[in-house]
């Protein structure tokens, strides 16, 4: 419910000129998206040191007209010569049919510190360039109105442009082990203008995230075929804050997932129950996850959909230099 309100306050501003925020895309499988989650995951996939690429796909609500489609694609690997990771991230994000369309383009690098032989931290910076566009010839206006015949006349609103850029950073830190994991990340450092009128105030928000994880063994090996992994993620942008609480259950090649997400504030309310299935073969990994809203929304939004695709390949020379990150690949 929170973006619609969003877009909707959104497009109202850039008609009228008022001062309006916008929130940035999400993710349900968000350690399926890992770079965009926090810029210190680049350069952490699974195969000594080697690269990975990453795909993911969301339909938000698609039982409404004008539904939010999100889809990025990222690279990222380690190199030791550079003493971490970099990543690449390309971004496309459309709501409303179309209507309001925002794009970019990211690279990131992370350094990685180990701190003991079990302990490693990773400190990561991304620079972005953004793009939002807009489609006038979608919206509809006052004098439009034929009292009989509906939207028939041209409209007399003039706009100055339909298409804004800006220049963008975020950064991040991760700390891990062989079973645990934290990370924190600050995306819209800049807090760059979106307006297409100018207006200084139109800003796009700082994001925060905080997450963190635990992987417990259920098999007691050093190489479990079984685990469980309890995660929480909590993520702040102006008004909007909420808190994902779950658990990944690994199974040989079979992942399987449960999360509730919880949202707090002006727009606070029981939000959804998110449920994952995916499974990885050698080193590729495909996840599904569905979202049942369970808000007051749900009569008219009962579900939303992702998908995240990944592969990694490993290092023709394996590094000795590093340190594998344990969370869930989903």
């Amino acid at each position: 419910m929170k973006r619609i309100k969003a877009v909707i306050l959104l497009v109202l501003g850039l008609v009228v000129g008022f001062q309006v925020y916008a929130q940035d895309p999400e993710f349900t499988q968000f350690y399926a998206a890992p770079v965009y989650t926090n810029p210190a995951m680049a350069g952490t996939g699974g195969c000594a040191g080697g690269g990975r690429v990453v795909l993911n796909y969301r339909n938000q609500w698609p039982s409404l007209p004008g539904t939010f489609i999100t889809t990025a694609a990222s690279y990222d690997q380690n190199f030791d010569k550079i003493g971490g990771g970099v990543s690449l991230l390309i971004l496309d994000d459309r709501a409303g049919e179309g209507l309001l369309t925002s794009q970019s383009v990211s690279a990131g690098y992370s350094f990685q510190m180990p701190v003991n032989r079990r302990f490693t931290m990773r400190f990561g910076i991304e620079g972005q360039y953004g793009q939002r566009s807009i489609d006038w010839a979608k919206l509809r206006f006052e004098d439009q109105i034929d009292p009989s015949k509906g939207f028939v006349n041209a409209t007399k609103e003039q706009w100055s442009t339909d298409q804004v850029g800006y220049v963008n950073f975020a950064a991040g830190v991760l700390g891990y082990s062989e079973r645990f994991y934290f990370g924190l990340a600050a995306h819209n450092l800049t807090q760059p203008v979106q307006s297409f009128y100018g207006n200084s105030a139109a800003i796009i928000p700082r994001r925060y995230t905080a997450h963190g994880g635990l992987v417990i063994p259920l098999d007691g090996r050093k190489n479990p075929e079984s685990t469980i992994s309890p995660n929480v993620l909590f993520m702040m942008q102006q008004k909007f804050t909420q808190m994902n609480i779950g658990f990944y259950y690994n199974k040989g090649p079979l992942v399987t997932g449960l999360w509730f997400r919880q949202t707090f504030g002006e727009y606070g309310n029981s939000d959804a129950l998110m449920a994952l299935v995916g499974f990885r073969k050698d080193r590729f990994k495909f996840g599904y996850s569905l979202d049942l809203t369970v808000s007051d929304a749900r009569a008219a939004a009962p579900t939303s959909h992702e998908i995240s695709a990944g592969i990694e390949w490993c290092a023709r020379k394996p590094s000795r230099k590093y340190r594998k990150l344990s969370c869930p690949d989903f």
